[in-house]
């Protein structure tokens, strides 16, 4: 796994955490992530004073109530198990020589910058970027590149880059994906019907060329084709907007509520496009959202966990990773 002229190593991006459920800690990873214009594309003028006159003052006490709910004794579950995917992603990628595998954050710590000087002092000449974000958006994987370009402009370090955009039709992952609901139907049952829910985006951002939606689309289609589901047995939706303007449709929360208002009871709900379990879904689909659900007439919803550090999971991402450094 070597490079021609030197040493070979991974850098895994997720998008970052604060360093604990409490508002304090919140404030700065939300000003952080916020401030981003990849994020947010409103001019700065109209942006800033609800970023800090209403976002910053009132919403860390809430998010703070939430990460309450699902933190971890080792802390933030985003942070830990993308922990735990590095070291397993370390070990599967150790022969014929160990491969240096650091993770970083976008936002939050540990930052790019601090990941990038780690590899740096490990002699590494080739790197492989991973944003662990199957579907590419430009808030998200764009973001994390620029995370990337802007702390090696800082530096006299400019290693062959290998940069992994997506891998939302990757048939390892699309296999880890389906093993993980077959899984889960052997150990809780099947549902009436399997929602397939997306972080979401603002639809002006699709209108503007985004692929995000798109690659969602690819992704829930190959997914349900490998389980053999019929067309009503399944359905994209998409999570976690804010503001009122419009999102990709249709929303997760709206369509919970349509089902249990149709009769259907059992719901299991698979987020896709999280590499690793968050507040996005261990909250707000998990918690919030199944609570919803029953409030308006269903029985239960059952989410299906995200890969994490599944070992299908783990082997499909070593094999792009093999796959970009012998590119």
């Amino acid at each position: 796994m070597a490079a021609r002229n030197g040493r070979s190593g991974v850098l895994l991006i997720n998008l970052g955490t604060p360093d604990a459920p409490t508002p304090g800690a919140i404030r700065p990873y939300l000003r952080e992530f916020l401030s981003d214009r990849r994020v947010v594309d409103l001019p700065r003028a109209l942006w800033w004073p609800i970023l800090y006159g209403f976002i910053l003052p009132l919403r860390p006490r809430l998010l703070a109530q939430q990460y309450g709910k699902i933190w971890r004794p080792d802390g933030s579950p985003l942070l830990a198990i993308t922990r735990e995917l590095r070291a397993a992603l370390a070990a599967a990628l150790a022969s014929p020589e160990p491969l240096p595998v650091v993770e970083a954050m976008r936002y939050g710590r540990p930052g790019i910058a601090a990941a990038l000087a780690e590899l740096k002092s490990a002699g590494i000449t080739q790197l492989v970027v991973l944003p662990l974000y199957p579907q590419y958006s430009a808030t998200t994987t764009a973001s994390a590149l620029d995370g990337v370009t802007a702390a090696l402009q800082a530096t006299h370090w400019q290693p062959d880059l290998r940069v992994v955009e997506d891998y939302h039709a990757d048939p390892g992952y699309i296999a880890a994906l389906a093993g993980s609901v077959r899984e889960h139907r052997a150990a809780h049952g099947r549902g009436d019907s399997l929602l397939m829910s997306f972080h979401g985006i603002p639809q002006r951002y699709a209108d503007r060329g985004d692929p995000y939606g798109r690659q969602c689309e690819a992704t829930a289609r190959q997914l349900a084709a490998a389980l053999a589901l019929r067309d009503e047995e399944w359905q994209l939706v998409y999570q976690s907007r804010i503001g009122k303007a419009a999102w990709l449709r249709p929303y997760t929360d709206q369509v919970l509520r349509e089902m249990a208002g149709r009769g259907i009871r059992t719901v299991d709900v698979i987020c896709p496009g999280f590499a690793a379990d968050c507040l996005e879904t261990l909250d707000e689909i998990a918690r919030r959202y199944a609570a919803q659900f029953v409030a308006a007439g269903g029985e239960v919803l059952r989410y299906v966990p995200a890969l994490n550090a599944r070992p299908a999971h783990i082997a499909a991402l070593a094999r792009i990773i093999r796959a970009n450094l012998q590119a």
